[in-house]
């Protein structure tokens, strides 16, 4: 996904600040005046915004789940004429750089899906599903060879794996954004190399 250089909005802050108090403390642990004074406003100030927390909550998992989906369409439509391989490359580029640049979205998913509206869970899980399939036609161009049920699980594996960035321990004991991201890109390539018998 390419690397916005303007300046977050307003709106843009409150969801980073509310996504890192999230996972750090939970849901539940924190209130919206600390999410408020965490971006410099009052509390109530918020609310011009954002209606609460559940739409904070709402837009930060349902807007991270449009972001993969949008930028993995993007990659794939800009890679006319590209080896598969190349564009797999892309899109696991992408995925890593969500999973090291978002690791908070990625705790609060695992802990407080299950806290959203009906309509907005059955909207993450549909961008999700339209997200893997995505990954499943390609690896399948690549690895013809892989039946569907394997390459979705495949799939499935990968992410698993790419997003465990949030239990690789604090940013600083990492080697590096750059070696990780070498890293995690060799793990999921050698994964699906390795899903379809050639590892």
């Amino acid at each position: 996904m390419a690397t916005r250089t303007d300046a977050p909005t307003r709106r843009e802050q409150i969801l980073k600040e509310a996504a890192r108090l999230f996972a750090e403390r939970g849901f539940h642990g924190v209130g919206v005046d600390e999410i408020g004074a965490a971006v410099g406003i009052s509390g109530p100030g918020l609310y011009r915004h954002f209606a609460g927390k559940d739409a904070m909550l709402a837009e930060l998992l349902v807007g991270i789940s449009e972001r993969l989906l949008t930028g993995a369409r993007r990659r794939l439509a800009e890679a006319d004429g590209v080896a598969p391989e190349t564009v797999l490359d892309s899109l696991i580029e992408g995925h890593i750089d969500f999973a090291l640049d978002d690791r908070p979205l990625i705790t609060l998913h695992d802990r407080e899906l299950d806290r959203l509206r009906d309509a907005d869970r059955k909207r993450v899980r549909q961008l999700q599903r339209q997200y893997v399939e995505l990954w499943v036609g390609l690896v399948r161009e690549i690895y013809p060879g892989l039946a569907e049920p394997a390459a979705r699980s495949a799939v499935h594996s990968v992410f698993g794996l790419l997003n465990s960035t949030p239990h690789l321990g604090r940013p600083g004991s990492l080697p590096g954004r750059t070696a990780t991201a070498e890293l995690l890109h060799r793990m999921a390539r050698g994964a699906f190399a390795a899903a379809a018998g050639e590892g």
